[in-house]
Parts: C-alpha cells; structure tokens; sequence
C-alpha cells in the first residue's frame, strides 16, 4: 500500500476522527483510523462504537490497499510538519511516512485492518434534509439543557420527534426544558421519535457548514447524518423521553419583559457572589423594575436592578442562576419575555416577539 496526500487536506479530515475516537490506548484498535486507498481515493475511518466517522480525500495512489494507523501519533506527526505532499507507505505492519519537502521519515507499526468494527451501511436508510443553518440553531437551543446524571439516561440526550410537518428538538434535565421546532421540507415521511446522544450533537454542531443542507436519517436505535463528503452514525439512547407536553404550561397568569443585555450584565455582576453548589438568585418583579439578588453566604451578597415592563403584583422567584444564565447565551432577540403563574410554578422563558423556540424553568424554593 502506497500514495502520496497533501498535509492539510488529511489534518482537517483526522482531526474530526480524533475527536471521535475515545481511546488514546495504542493497543486498540479504537485508537486507529482505517485507510482504504482506491481509485486515487482514500476512505477514512473512524469509531469509538457508539458513534462512526467516515470521510474521503482525493490522493495519488501507487499501490492500493487496507491499513489502520494509530490516530494520536499520526496527528501529532501532521502537526509536526510544513504544509505539503506526505508519502505514506506500508510495508507488512510497518507504515512509513515521508514528507517529501524535508528529509526525514516517521515509522508506525499498524495493525490489521479486518480487526477494525464494521459500520452499519447507510446506503438504504431514508434521509430527509434540513437546512444546515436551522439544524445548527436547534442544537444550539437545546444541548445544554440536558441532563449528566447517567442514572437518567433517557434525559442525557436531545429528543428528535416528527410533528405534523415540524421538526421538534427537546431536552430536559428535570428542573428546566429546552424546545425549538422547524418546518421540514414538504413530503418527509414519518419517522421514529428518537433521543439522541450529545457527542454527535456537538461535532455536527462544530463541523456542519451554515449554508447548504444536512441529511438526516433516523432508524429503529441509530441516527445517520451527513453533509459534503461527510457520513456519521450514532447509536441513539434507550428508554423513552419523558412526556414534556406535560411540563409546558398550556396558559400563565403574569408577564414581564426586559432588555437581555440588561438582563445579561445584571446576573453577571451578580453571579461574582453566587454560591456554584446552590446557585440561587432572587427575582423581584414590580411594576417598572426587576431585581435581582444573589443568595446570602458567607462571602457577601450583591443585587442589582434593571428596569422592566410589568403591571401585576409585587412577587419574588428564586431561581437557578445557571438555568437563566444558559439560555441567554443562546437566545438571539434583544427583548425577553418571562411568564408566570406564582413563585413556585414553572416559568417560560421567550424571545420577544415569540419565535419558534422557549425555554422552561422550574423554580426553587425560597429561603
């Protein structure tokens, strides 16, 4: 097996393995890459078993051939080197790679290729397209809200689910909620509902273009997504999603509005104070204003006031400090809109105007 590949067209390419791969232990051969060179095309593999990685580059081929390299040595060894041709080549287990613009070589001893995990063909699966920009924006809307706590695991991973003609996307943590949904394109056939790990979520969420489409299938246990020259599977999470409708309060009694930069310098100010082990703030809303205080500890305590619209009743909420802090990183409207029924009750958190997306938070309770 023997070609010659250009230096940063593989270094792009490896680096989405490496971040697929959850191994650095040179004895497995989860740590490898799988090389398939024909046709002047190098097929590139990539798994940690749960989630598959498979890519091509164009290259000039002398000899072809099947091999797997150790992913953490051969990047280092790219990174390491000036842009340019690389030669790459494997005599028994011992790979050679030679940089044709300086005088030196690299040997890695591989290992056999038919000992790499087959993938599931995608070939037949049927795929329906989003565009890439509003898949990227779903993700984004709700992968920080689920849960870590593997004794949840129906919760650590982003619901995808078919509604009439929409794509909804939800995530929950059991304290707050995240949603968002899209029109698909016209004729995308049903689907299974399905809860769909992180990892996945965030490589596409780093990798996808903004323009253009990505495909999306989703099967009985497996999710295919692709786009360009890229194809990842990921084997989807057990167990069914709670029943979020329930959670969504169908009408709430008060609102209030407020500017979310202010709302966003104001918790930051107050968040030097709040305790990471019970991040618990105060909301006092009154007609006109909105206060916000971070929870006495030993340290000190900090409150700041910003001005609001609302007319209702004076009323104090008290609040995860993280639960509002994440979801105005992600919303992209200079105006907010919470809604509420009393301190104890969930409260929706919207853009104003109400756009496709809201957030729900349970609140704590007061001390």
């Amino acid at each position: 097996m023997k070609f010659t590949f250009d230096r940063d067209s593989m270094l792009r390419e490896i680096s989405i393995a490496q971040e697929i791969i959850s191994t650095k232990n040179a004895l497995s051969i989860l740590s490898n890459v799988l090389f398939i060179a024909e046709n002047n095309t190098l097929i590139i593999k990539a798994t940690d078993i749960k989630v598959n990685f498979e890519t091509k580059i164009p290259i000039d081929i002398e000899e072809e051939g099947t091999t797997t390299v150790f992913c953490d040595k051969f990047i280092s060894i790219l990174n390491s080197l000036p842009s340019g041709d690389i030669e790459f080549d494997q005599k028994d287990i011992i790979v050679t790679i030679r940089p044709i613009s300086i005088k030196g070589q690299f040997k890695l001893k591989s290992m056999a290729s038919d000992k790499f995990p087959e993938f599931t063909s995608s070939e037949n699966v049927p795929y329906f397209d989003i565009p890439a920009e509003d898949f990227k924006n779903m993700i984004t809307q709700t992968i920080f809200a689920l849960s870590d706590d593997e004794s949840r695991l129906n919760m650590n991973g982003v619901f995808f689910e078919k509604n009439e003609d929409n794509l909804n996307m939800v995530s929950t943590d059991g304290r707050r909620l995240a949603y968002i949904s899209k029109p698909l394109c016209q004729g995308v056939n049903s689907f299974p509902s399905a809860t769909v790990p992180p990892k996945i979520l965030n490589i596409i969420l780093k990798r996808a273009p903004s323009e253009g489409f990505v495909s999306v299938s989703i099967v009985e246990k497996m999710i295919f997504i692709k786009f360009g020259s890229y194809k990842f599977t990921s084997v989807l999470i057990d167990g069914m999603f709670p029943n979020y409708r329930r959670v969504i309060p169908e009408s709430q009694t008060y609102n209030f509005q407020v500017e979310k930069a202010d709302l966003q310098n104001a918790l930051k100010r107050v968040g030097l104070l709040v305790d990471k082990k019970s991040p618990r703030i105060y909301l006092e809303v009154s007609p006109g204003k909105l206060t916000i205080t971070s929870q006495e500890t030993e340290i000190g305590t900090a409150k700041e006031e910003i001005p609001c619209r609302y007319d209702g009743e004076e009323i104090v909420i008290a609040v995860n400090y993280v639960h509002i802090d994440e979801p105005l990183k992600v919303m992209n409207s200079e105006k907010l809109t919470f809604e509420f029924t009393g301190n104890l009750k969930a409260i929706t958190l919207r853009p104003e105007p109400a756009e496709d997306y809201f957030h729900i938070i349970m609140p704590m309770q007061m001390e």
